[in-house]
Parts: C-alpha cells; structure tokens; sequence
C-alpha cells in the first residue's frame, strides 16, 4: 500500500471576536481566533441551521494579516492543517484541543460589504499635497497613444 499522508483543511465563516495579535517570548508573532461556521440540516417543520465552532491559530505574517485586516463577523476563508494538542495542567488532568493552524487566510466579502466598511468611510482622507500629483506619463491622453500590445505582422515568422 502507498504512503498516503495528507492533511489539509478550508473552513468559510465569521470571526466571532476580534484577532489579538501577541508575540511568543522569542518575538514570533501569533493569534488565535474562532471561526463560526454554519451548518444546515432538514428537519420535519423547515430548515434549521447552527454552527459549528472552529478555533484557529495563526503563526507569523499570517498573524500579522489577519489581525490587521479582520475583525469580529468579518467573513474569512482559512487554509491550513488540523492539529491535535494535549497538555496536562498544574491539577494533573490532561486536556486535548483540536485546531486549524493556518497557513493561508483570504477576504470574502467585497469592502462594501464587510462589517467596518462605514468605518473606512467615515475616516478622513488623506492630504496630498499637489507636488505629488500623478506623473505626466500615467495621464491617460498620454496612455492612449501607446498600444497595449505588440503588433505581429506575418505568422510565418513564429517559431512554431
């Protein structure tokens, strides 16, 4: 039999707290969250739903993403590995913890859409000063003479 070892995982749904970036004592970046993910069933009188509540861990600039750009009820995609944990604590009993390290995390919802978009839009733009005006070559009168694209004459020139 082949040596079949696989384990990868992608979990959709929403932070239910804001990531809390912390740094390990030798300055590895690190956060923990909770995915809540729906679940839907059928049931005799309609459709019931509930969730399923998947804690994550993020190391590194991974870390550092998510707790910039996510927050409470963001949607979020996660990719990573499940993980198993025990430790026994300071009374002698043993605790087990199942988890997704992450290793990728990716948005979901369009900015309009996301829970602190009317924070963005509330915030005061930034002054620009007119000496840091767009060059002349980014106008687009100046854009539209130039061709996307080189022209080729002749097939008979290609390669292939």
């Amino acid at each position: 039999m082949a040596n079949f070892n696989f384990n990868k995982v992608i979990i959709g749904g929403r932070i239910t707290a804001d990531p809390e970036l912390k740094t390990t004592p030798s300055g590895i970046s690190v956060t923990s969250f909770t995915v809540a993910v729906n679940r839907r069933f059928g049931s005799k009188n309609g459709e019931d739903s509930s969730a399923d509540f998947i804690n994550v861990t993020a190391w590194r600039q991974t870390a550092e993403f998510i707790t910039r750009y996510f927050r409470r009820a963001s949607s979020i995609c996660v990719v990573g590995v499940l993980q198993n944990r025990n430790w026994v604590d300071n009374n002698g009993v043993k605790h087990y913890a199942t988890e997704v390290v992450a290793d990728e995390a990716y948005f979901v919802d369009a900015k309009s859409e996301s829970p602190f978009a009317a924070q963005r839009e509330a915030a005061p733009q930034p002054y620009i000063p007119e000496s840091y005006a767009a060059p002349a070559y980014a106008t687009p009168a100046a854009s539209a003479d130039v061709p996307k694209f080189e022209e080729i004459g002749d097939d008979e020139d290609l390669p292939f």
